[in-house]
Order: C-alpha cells, then sequence, then structure tokens
C-alpha cells in the first residue's frame, strides 16, 4: 500500500463511527485479539486500533491482519518512526499517534501506511495543515476541552476533520459526532476490562453494536472530498488517515 500526494486513499475516518481502542494487558496472550477483533467486527466495527503499549501489541496486530480479514486493523501508541515500518510489517494498515513529530510524519509516508497524528491545540492543527495533513486525532479529547472546543475549531479551520479520542463514554460520543468537523470518535467503553478478561464476545459484539448505531444520522464531518484526505471505502481496502504528508 502506498500513499501518494496525487492519489489520496479512501479515509479511515469513514470506516465507522466508532474506532474501538484496544488496549492489551502486559500479560494477555496476543492471540485473544483475535476473538476480540472478531466480536467487534460482528457488531459493526470495522476499524480497529491495537495500541503498542505491551510487548505482545506487535503479534495481536500480526494474527488479527491475518486472521480476522474483514477487520481493518491498524497500530495505536506510535511513538517513534522506526515504529511505522514495523507496525506495517505486522499488517496494520493504518497508525494513529497522540501527537505528532516531522520525523513521524516521514517515517509513516516512507512506511506507505496512513498517520492519524495527535493534536490538541489551533497551532498543532495549523502546522498539519501547513504539511498537507488534514485528517487529525484530537487527543485527550475531554481533558482538550471537548466538544465546545472542537466546535469553536470548525469556522476558522474548516478543512481539519478530527476523531476524538480520551475519555470519550457512549453518553458523550453523540455530543461529539454531531459537530461538522468531526468525523469518529475513538474509545474503549465497548471493552469492558472485566468482559475481556472473562472472553465475553457475545457482550462485547453487542456493545460494538450499539456503538455503530450512534453514527445513524449523527454528524456532518465524513470527508467529502479528497482535500478533506479522501473518499471512505465502507467494503475494505486501502485507508487514509492524513490526507498528504510533504
Amino acid at each position: 500500500m502506498t500513499a501518494t500526494a496525487d492519489a489520496p486513499l479512501p479515509s479511515v475516518l469513514a470506516l465507522g463511527p466508532v474506532l474501538p481502542v484496544v488496549v492489551l494487558d502486559g500479560g494477555a496472550d496476543p492471540a485473544e485479539a483475535v476473538p476480540l477483533a472478531r466480536a467487534l467486527v460482528a457488531g459493526g466495527l470495522r476499524a480497529v486500533e491495537i495500541t503498542l503499549r505491551t510487548a505482545g501489541a506487535l503479534e495481536a496486530v500480526r494474527r488479527v491482519a491475518a486472521e480476522v480479514p474483514r477487520a481493518v486493523v491498524g497500530a495505536g501508541t506510535v511513538l517513534a518512526p522506526e515504529q511505522a515500518a514495523a507496525a506495517r510489517d505486522a499488517g496494520a494498515r493504518f497508525l494513529v499517534s497522540p501527537g505528532w513529530t516531522d520525523r513521524l510524519l516521514a517515517a509513516a509516508r516512507e512506511a506507505g501506511v496512513p498517520l492519524l497524528p495527535g493534536v490538541s491545540t489551533a497551532s498543532e492543527v495549523m502546522a498539519l495543515l501547513e504539511r498537507g495533513v488534514t485528517q487529525m486525532k484530537f487527543f485527550p479529547a475531554r481533558a482538550a476541552g471537548g466538544p465546545a472546543y472542537l466546535k469553536a475549531l470548525a469556522s476558522p479551520l474548516p478543512r481539519a476533520r478530527f476523531c476524538p479520542t480520551g475519555g470519550i463514554g457512549p453518553d458523550s460520543a453523540a455530543d461529539y459526532l454531531a459537530l461538522p468537523n468531526v468525523s469518529c470518535v475513538g474509545g474503549s467503553w465497548m471493552l469492558p476490562p472485566e468482559a475481556v478478561r472473562a472472553r465475553d464476545w457475545v457482550r462485547i459484539e453487542r456493545l460494538a453494536r450499539e456503538a455503530a448505531r450512534l453514527g445513524a444520522g449523527a454528524g456532518t464531518g465524513a470527508p467529502a472530498s479528497a482535500d478533506a484526505g479522501g473518499t471512505g471505502d465502507a467494503g475494505g481496502g486501502d485507508v487514509s488517515a492524513g490526507g498528504r504528508c510533504r
């Protein structure tokens, strides 16, 4: 998969209204990510972010990529440039970071994997827009100002599209999704730790289905043109998370 400036790829932000954020326990078997991902997909959430916070996270990405073909698996908490190629080699189809640096943007571009870089201020958004990046993670969403802050950014920075993550639950997700500059939200509320430990995939599928319904009639923030980061492709294929990086 290769992203080019002339041919922006379909957007990860258009894959669904909610991006599940999977944080594996330190001692968890990476194979457990497979039935978990299957439950999320069965519930209607095809995009799955597995955070690189534990030693087995890359192996979990590899397992899901190989064994859950309907899932669009990505790697989250990507902090170092070298993690971009490692995640790609494991099968990640998009990357997510709590922030960004020029080296990280360049590494993601070199690896050919779309990056959703994190921002929390207007200045950071403007800096990414200067680099041709229009799709971003707003993090930590609740602590950084929540829906009110994102609403305030919509008018002066209309090209930016966001996936707010951090402190979001089923009671607040709709407030974000109703905003014109929000395409999806990230969260883990559909993955209660006790359900994951108990391997209660039925419960997780039910919670995923409830989360997927949040997108019905909510929000107008889905990218509408290549200039906003690509077009959606609910049927799979390559994905774009950041528009054009220069």
